[in-house]
């Protein structure tokens, strides 16, 4: 219903995760993830946040994102059955859309359960419902847009070498994904994402 706000930012709550955004005249509350209160502009300057309207009997409340991306990901996860939009939101909190797929695709419960109120029975349902929807290749058009400085090379070859190029990428060390792809068994006839996987458990 409503894509996105856009206006001044006229007041920051970071304890309650709120900000207001005054736009046309109406002063509109919106929840917000955690780590996105270090990336706002000042008090005063101009903002666009990506929203999610959450309608109940009592009360309406918008959820909004800096990117488009992570409103992506935060819809998928209110998807999840038990999962709501508070819930999500504090996920989001804890982890980008990025590292959050990749604790989905390798199967890190421990990870996720990381986020408030997520236990690890809940983090394995997110798992299961979530896994299907989502790829590597999400992550390779959100963060390899460039080639990476100081990428280290694979001996492995092939897959083995865009396994650690995705890992540096993350923002691991070019020693630790090196050494991680390296203890991975059989590299030579598994693809990338067989790769990543057990690199991440490697890892984790």
């Amino acid at each position: 219903m409503i894509a996105y706000v856009r206006g001044t930012l006229e007041y920051v709550e970071p304890e309650a995760g709120l900000v207001v955004l005054e736009s046309g005249g109406v002063g509109y509350n919106i929840l917000v993830p955690g780590k996105e209160f270090s990336l706002l502009p000042g008090r005063g300057q101009e903002v666009r946040l990506h929203t999610f309207l959450q309608v109940r009997e009592d009360a309406m409340q918008l959820f909004g994102f800096l990117s488009r991306e992570d409103l992506k990901f935060f819809r998928l996860l209110v998807g999840v059955n038990g999962i709501g939009p508070k819930a999500a939101l504090g996920i989001l909190s804890v982890f980008g859309a990025d590292e959050l797929r990749f604790a989905i695709l390798a199967d890190d419960a421990k990870t996720i359960s990381r986020a408030p109120g997520i236990g690890a029975k809940t983090a394995r349902k997110l798992i299961l419902e979530l896994k299907d929807k989502i790829s590597l290749e999400d992550v390779f058009e959100q963060r390899i847009s460039q080639e990476p400085e100081g990428l280290v090379q694979a001996s492995g070859g092939g897959s083995a070498d865009e396994a650690v190029q995705a890992l540096v990428a993350l923002g691991y060390s070019g020693t630790d994904a090196l050494k991680a792809v390296r203890r991975v068994e059989g590299t030579q006839d598994m693809d990338v994402e067989e790769i990543l996987k057990a690199a991440l458990r490697q890892m984790g």
